[in-house]
């Protein structure tokens, strides 16, 4: 006599819901700890929201390439404020992404190229010298550019 599939025991369900936890933790945490995003948040974890002026891009439809090449493509939200730059990602990934607040004097700038785009490479951290790639147009729409003088 077969057993009918149907008829799963309990514990089973736990295990599949415990298991498909544990791989979507994981898959969230990785890329934060490969970007440089977990580095950061250990000493730039945002504990306030931003204050006076302030200029908002992303996440749509904005990419934005950090350490090793990782990119957060439609995920990321940046913030211009007086007082720094803002970093958050989409609530439902956020697992190891907690809102990151980076003075602007801990923000470096340069030009690089990506396959012939132009990019505006944002070192953050002065310690941490985490590389975020993001695009020209984006930056002028945050106001990054009149911010921090270009380092060629």
């Amino acid at each position: 006599m077969q057993a009918d599939p149907s008829q799963l025991p309990p514990y089973i369900l736990v295990i599949m819901a415990t298991v498909s936890f544990a791989v979507f933790y994981f898959m969230s945490f990785l890329p934060s700890v490969l970007s440089g995003w977990h580095t950061l948040s250990k000493r730039f974890r945002a504990e306030s929201e931003p204050y006076g002026a302030t200029k908002s891009a992303g996440p749509f439809p904005y990419t934005v390439y950090t350490r090793y090449w990782s990119h957060y493509s439609f995920i990321i939200r940046m913030t211009a404020a007086e007082d720094a730059l803002y970093l958050s990602v989409l609530f439902l990934l956020r697992i190891g992404h907690p809102p990151l607040r980076i003075p602007w004097n801990e923000i470096q700038l340069s030009k690089t190229t990506y396959f012939m785009q132009p990019l505006i490479l944002l070192t953050l951290g002065e310690q941490e010298r985490i590389p975020m790639r993001i695009s020209e147009r984006m930056a002028r729409k945050l106001g990054i550019l009149e911010r921090i003088p270009v380092n060629s």
